[in-house]
């Protein structure tokens, strides 16, 4: 299979995890016969200093005519330090969400058996822990219309959504649930919001359609609740997008590190993929960075071309990193030397010698891995 993927690797640490994304890709590519033709362009923090747009017409043109984005991140502390800024990095990515039609975000969350010690939370609480949590991405209060009045004392941002933008994202969960544990949770305020009983009067009379899909409710501070006292309750999660911003960054802690979530933005035609969390520019440069997040984001990507053994080897190349403590410092008390390039080395070698790379584990350590 050929692919054209845009590469937006964006600001901080952005570049440093998505080149391991990009190694890892290239290594799968090569041992299933396929060519990945990687095209690299500006956006956020990075494209303003270059053009003063955090997403330049050149930048969306590219994603537009490409088969598929791998997304880095963005932000810089001089724009959120800032909040009189009028030009923002974020501004990028909420438009090229709105531009591409990204509307469902998916985030994987695991509890990985070798780092359940890892985790604040107690090991018999995490333990098993494997949601699916479906996020609105185009709609809500993020794209509401803003005021702020003329003596800057009074804002107000409003929360809007159509039966459209909730059924497309409300089918997509109920079709993941099936190829999984058949339960979907709706998670809203629908005891004060209009559109969250919106959103649970759409999502109730959709579940009709999916009778073999268990269906229950949440309030969205309850949820929040649950997400730390028992989150291996949980299959899909689905919820509009500010509530699907705060719950999957909550839900992080429970494999021990933001550095491990990957996540898919999926819209009718195009499609990005990109790690959770944020630009970390106090590690920018460092090779310090967990990269794991953006490489399981580029499984996500050959997922959703049906190249399911192709990911699922990039899964198991990552489950042997974690078990055997390759890995960087943000889950590593045992080796100070493993940096977000040995990680991606490790990776990408396994997916080359999946049976042989317990002998390279030494190379790995001293950065001398056979795919260097």
């Amino acid at each position: 299979m050929k692919l054209n993927i845009a590469v937006l690797s964006g600001d901080g640490i952005g570049p440093e995890v998505t080149a391991q994304a990009v190694k890892v890709m290239k290594a799968i590519a090569v041992e299933f016969d396929h060519r990945f033709v990687f095209k690299n362009a500006a956006v956020g923090a990075t494209a303003i200093d270059q053009f003063n747009d955090p997403l330049p017409a050149k930048t969306l043109d590219l994603c537009r005519s490409t088969d598929a984005i791998l997304f880095g991140a963005i932000g810089h502390p001089k724009y959120d330090n800032d909040p009189s800024a009028k030009v923002r990095p974020e501004q990028g990515l909420l438009k090229l969400r709105k531009e591409l039609g990204l509307y469902a975000n998916v985030r994987p969350v695991k509890a990985y058996e070798a780092l359940l010690d890892k985790s604040p939370l107690k090991r018999d609480i995490i333990a098993g822990t494997d949601i699916s949590i479906y996020r609105e991405l185009t709609g809500g209060i993020y794209f509401g219309e803003k005021t702020l009045s003329e003596d800057g004392n009074e804002a107000s941002d409003l929360c809007t959504y159509s039966r459209e933008e909730i059924e497309r994202i409300a089918h997509q969960a109920f079709k993941a649930a099936q190829s999984r544990r058949n339960k979907v949770t709706l998670v809203d305020k629908a005891n004060v919001l209009e559109t969250s009983r919106l959103w649970r009067r759409v999502v109730t009379e959709l579940a009709s359609q999916y009778p073999e899909v268990e269906l229950d409710f949440l309030f969205v501070d309850n949820a929040a609740m649950q997400m730390i006292l028992n989150p291996s309750q949980f299959d899909v999660i689905l919820t509009e997008n500010l509530f699907g911003d705060v719950i999957s960054d909550e839900a992080s802690v429970i494999g021990g590190s933001i550095g491990l979530l990957a996540s898919a933005s999926i819209g009718d035609e195009h499609a990005m993929f990109e790690p959770i969390h944020g630009s970390y520019p106090e590690g920018a440069g460092k090779n310090i960075a967990n990269p794991i997040a953006s490489i399981l984001s580029a499984a996500m990507l050959l997922e959703h071309f049906d190249l399911h053994n192709e990911a699922e080897l990039i899964k198991m190349a990552v489950d042997r990193s974690l078990e055997l403590g390759i890995t960087t410092p943000d889950l590593n008390d045992n080796y100070n030397n493993i940096t977000t390039s040995k990680v991606g080395d490790f990776i990408a070698d396994f997916i080359a010698h999946p049976y042989d790379t317990n002998a390279n584990f030494n190379n790995i350590h001293l950065g001398q891995s056979t795919i260097i």
